[in-house]
C-alpha cells in the first residue's frame, strides 16, 4: 500500500468536492498506525503550521454510529478554522451538522514520553479554554460503514472549525462534566447536552488526545488548539441558518452558515 498515494486521492476529493465510495483495497489501511500515517501526509500540504486537533467519536454512541472502537484524532489545518464572523459554507458537505464542543488552547508543549500524562499534568498545560462549533465532513461516501481506520486516514472527519473567545477567569472551578450545553437553530428544536458527553469530560478527552499523539512520537504543541468532541447530539443545518452554541460557564458562540 502507497501511503502517499492514499493520501493524494483523499486530499483530491477535498479539493474537487467530491465523494468517495470507499477507499481502493489497495489503498486502505489495515489497522490504526497506518491510517494515521496516511493522515499526517495531509499536514504538509497546509501552507500554516498546525492549528491543532480534534477528536472524533468520544461518545459510545457515535463510536456506534461509525463501528469504532474508541475516539478518533483529527488534525485541524489552519485553512480549516474560520473566524467567528464568517460564514460557513456547506457546499460539497454531506454531513451537514453543527457540533457544540469545549477546546482547549495549550500553553505549554507535552512532548512525547513512556509514561502517560496525567489529566492534572495536561491541564496544567493548558492556557485557555473556549467555547467552539465543529462542522465536520468526510469524503467517504458511506462514512457510517466505512471503518475507523479508512475513517482516521480521512482526517477523522475534520473539516471546518469555529473557536468562540476565551472562557472567563475562573473557568477552572467549572465541573466540566457536568456543565450544561445546548446549540440551537432558529425553526428547530434546540439539542441538549452536558460536557461529560465529551469520554466523560472534556478533560479526560484532552488527556486522551496528548497520550494518542505522545504513542505516535508526537508532540502538542504550545499554541495548538484541541476541540474534545461534541457535547450534544449533532444538530443539523442547513443554509441561511444562525447557529446558537452555548457551553455553560465557558461561554456562548454564533455562527452564520452561507445562504
Amino acid at each position: 500500500m502507497s501511503l502517499q498515494a492514499a493520501s493524494d486521492l483523499i486530499w483530491r476529493h477535498w479539493r474537487e468536492g467530491r465523494l468517495l465510495a470507499a477507499l481502493p483495497p489497495d489503498l486502505a489501511p489495515a489497522d490504526r498506525g497506518a491510517a494515521y500515517r496516511i493522515q499526517a501526509l495531509l499536514e504538509p500540504r497546509s501552507a500554516a503550521p498546525l492549528y491543532g486537533w480534534k477528536i472524533a467519536a468520544t461518545s459510545l454512541a457515535g463510536q456506534r454510529h461509525i463501528g469504532a472502537d474508541g475516539p478518533l484524532a483529527g488534525r485541524l489545518l489552519a485553512e480549516q478554522v474560520l473566524a467567528a464572523d464568517a460564514p460557513v459554507p456547506l457546499s460539497g458537505n454531506q454531513m451537514r451538522v453543527a457540533e457544540p464542543e469545549v477546546a482547549f488552547r495549550m500553553g505549554a508543549d507535552l512532548p512525547p514520553r513512556a509514561e502517560p500524562y496525567t489529566v492534572e499534568e495536561v491541564m496544567a498545560a493548558v492556557a485557555d479554554a473556549h467555547p467552539a462549533i465543529e462542522f465536520p465532513d468526510s469524503r467517504l461516501e458511506a462514512f457510517e460503514r466505512a471503518g475507523e481506520a479508512a475513517l482516521i486516514a480521512d482526517n477523522a472527519c475534520a473539516h471546518l472549525f469555529v473557536l468562540g473567545p476565551p472562557a472567563p477567569e475562573g473557568w477552572r472551578g467549572i465541573d466540566l462534566a457536568a456543565m450544561p450545553t445546548r446549540i440551537t437553530a432558529e425553526g428547530r428544536e434546540p439539542h441538549q447536552g452536558r460536557g461529560g458527553n465529551a469520554l466523560d469530560d472534556p478533560r479526560l478527552a484532552l488527556a486522551w488526545l496528548a497520550n494518542a499523539l505522545s504513542a505516535q512520537g508526537l508532540t502538542l504543541r504550545k499554541g495548538q488548539v484541541v476541540t474534545t468532541g461534541t457535547t450534544t447530539v449533532p444538530l443539523p443545518v442547513e443554509p441561511g441558518d444562525v447557529v446558537r452554541a452555548e457551553l455553560g460557564g465557558l461561554g456562548e458562540l454564533t455562527v452564520r452558515v452561507e445562504a
